[in-house]
């Protein structure tokens, strides 16, 4: 290929500006470029919760998004990844205390499939019992928070700490706490995927029904 052609297509590519979703006040993400507006969707931007408020406190948790729009010159998000970065994780925990996680996959009201995975710390070591009961709340929390809520309002509620703030309300009258957080929540699947995957099923079920003839 001749340098003219090469500079001929690295002069059709256009830059898109990324944009967060509405949720996280269309804050710019960045940008990205390709010569047709298709490649651009499904490309992911990974920022920070500091980054996007402009506070270096909360540089420790880690937003991931992917675009699943575009028009113009501005290429749009959804929300797909919350993480605590590993080595604030590692900071929270003392010797002789316990980390109590769990792995919890819920639905939103507005039918997102969604794992949230809480983690709590105590200040010492806990017994089995006492962590069983502990991560029992963390589920017990997670549940009903989906169970009543959006998707764009449960991810507010992890991203501004309300979850972790109730989970640390309930769980500290069990065992003495020194932290409670969620290390990550992920978006598993979209209404129109559940709703493709609960079809799949039905479909199997029936297909498995015997009948039987006179």
């Amino acid at each position: 290929m001749s340098e003219r052609s090469v500079s001929k297509r690295k002069q059709q590519k256009r830059w898109y500006t990324v944009q967060a979703p509405e949720q996280f006040d269309r804050e710019v993400l960045g940008e990205t470029p390709a010569d047709e507006p298709d490649k651009v969707l499904g490309r992911t931007i990974e920022t920070t919760l500091g980054e996007l408020k402009n506070d270096a406190s909360e540089n420790n948790t880690k937003l991931t998004f992917k675009i699943n729009e575009v028009a113009s010159d501005s290429a749009y998000t959804e929300f797909t990844k919350h993480e605590l970065t590993r080595d604030y994780l590692r900071s929270l925990v003392r010797r002789g205390s316990s980390k109590i996680e769990a792995f919890v996959t819920v639905l939103t009201t507005d039918d997102y499939r969604v794992q949230i995975q809480p983690v709590a710390v105590t200040t010492k070591k806990a017994d089995a019992s006492q962590e069983k009961a502990i991560r029992r709340t963390m589920i017990d929390l997670v549940e009903e928070t989906a169970r009543e809520r959006t998707f764009e309002e449960v991810i507010d509620s992890v991203v501004e700490g309300r979850l972790s703030s109730a989970i640390y309300g309930e769980a500290k009258e069990i065992y003495p706490l020194r932290r409670v957080e969620i290390q990550k929540a992920t978006l598993e699947a979209r209404p129109e995927e559940v709703a493709a995957e609960e079809e799949a099923t039905v479909d199997v079920d029936e297909e498995d029904v015997e009948v039987e003839e006179a």
